[in-house]
């Protein structure tokens, strides 16, 4: 195993915005009922092959400043996270930063847009800082984005067939 990095690889040349990437599916449902189940955010775990137990904290909701806790598991680890609201726009889109608005890691966001009878749902996943919980090289951060566009792929893919299996309530 080589343990020289190239300049290219150091964690501190590395740039965040580098780590990013969107993803988008068509439903068949209105803008504002796919914007009720994402912002619902204990549903969650039925789309999400990563996520599970995913809450609002007491009292909180689908607004802005919010805050939720969910569990994360990947590669046979598991990891507890807070998240804060950082956009809520009913029927239109909604957004987290995992670790809060303040501080946070990274950013996930959910936008819809109507098309013929139904919704292209779009889910873009951003790396706002370096930390080295997430990877210290650029292959551990590519292979982490990598992994969560994967996983933001069937994320979508699930949301829509859950969609057309079950009526509205």
């Amino acid at each position: 195993m080589n343990t020289t990095a190239s300049a290219h690889d150091l964690f501190e040349a590395l740039n965040p915005s580098e780590f990013a990437f969107t993803r988008r599916a068509w439903v068949d449902a209105a803008p504002s009922r796919v914007y009720d189940l994402i912002s619902d955010v204990s549903g969650i775990g039925r789309w999400s092959p990563d996520a599970s137990g995913v809450a609002f904290d007491p009292g909180a909701g689908p607004w802005v400043g919010a805050w939720f806790s969910g569990r994360n598991h990947r590669d046979g680890r598991q990891w507890s996270t807070r998240s804060q609201i950082v956009r809520a726009d009913p029927g239109a889109a909604f957004a987290f930063v995992v670790g809060g608005a303040e501080d946070g890691i990274v950013r996930w966001g959910w936008t819809c847009r109507p098309q013929g009878r139904g919704t292209v749902v779009e889910q873009s996943w951003q790396l706002l800082r370096l930390d080295a919980v997430l990877g210290t090289t650029r292959g551990d951060l590519d292979a982490l984005r990598d992994h969560m566009a994967g996983s933001t792929e069937t994320t979508l893919l699930s949301l829509a067939r859950w969609i057309a299996e079950t009526p509205p309530a």
